[in-house]
């Protein structure tokens, strides 16, 4: 286990428990779903909330923001070996150069996946998240067999996600806190010479970017834009 978790977590995000790996199965609400939205429907009555600030503001975490920035960071750390080394040097600097910064994001740590190290993140007390580079945190991300499961059993909660990784390669957990988040750089899926940064961003996934994932290219894909010949 990774990260220090010594800290005081005075969020503004939910701590609460009870949810499993959920990936869409079911469309029914769960009791905590309920009572946020009977909450935001009293608050809206009463005028302390406006219903278009508030559908603006998740629209920007869960379609503008979502794992679209961090996608961008990882396509230029996989196009420009000095802005990779910057980015693992010093992630909060090398992030903010594309202009994300803030929100659960301030001291940030960039983790790099080999061939021989796979990186993981957890938040083993509530749901620290970077929500700069990575948008809203899943409900799965928050969830107490996660924050357990992930420390105790990463293989077996990767081999949940459909991940199977050799056995000689090493799992590192990291703790996210306070004070730190952390940002998964996967590995570049091979047969991507010459794509350009937009197309390899479209390679990067939330979960890859978490350490739930992996990058892939599609089965039968190539470049979504096929970059043109050199001259």
């Amino acid at each position: 286990m990774h990260g220090d978790h010594d800290h005081d977590h005075h969020h503004d995000h939910d701590h609460h428990d009870g949810h499993g790996h959920d990936h869409g199965e079911g469309s029914h609400l769960s009791e905590m779903d309920l009572r946020v939205r009977a909450l935001e429907s009293i608050l809206t009555e009463k005028g302390y909330v406006d219903p278009k600030a508030l559908d603006a503001l998740i629209e920007t975490y869960e379609t503008k923001v979502g794992p679209h920035n961090g996608a961008r960071v990882v396509a230029k750390a996989w196009s420009d070996p000095a802005y990779r080394a910057r980015l693992l040097q010093d992630a909060t600097a090398a992030i903010a150069e594309l202009g994300f910064m803030g929100r659960q994001g301030e001291h940030m740590v960039a983790v790099e996946n080999t061939d021989k190290v796979h990186n993981m993140v957890v938040c083993t007390l509530c749901s620290c998240y970077p929500w700069s580079v990575l948008g809203l945190p899943p409900v799965w991300y928050k969830s107490a067999p996660y924050r357990s499961r992930a420390v105790m059993d990463p293989r077996g909660v990767l081999a949940d996600f459909g991940v199977t990784l050799p056995a000689a390669q090493e799992i590192r957990v990291w703790d996210s806190t306070a004070e730190i988040r952390y940002l998964v750089l996967p590995e570049r899926p091979a047969g991507t010479d010459g794509w350009s940064e937009e197309q390899l961003a479209t390679l990067v996934t939330r979960d890859s970017m978490i350490g739930t994932g992996l990058a892939e290219v599609p089965v039968g894909n190539s470049p979504p834009n096929p970059p043109l010949e050199a001259a």
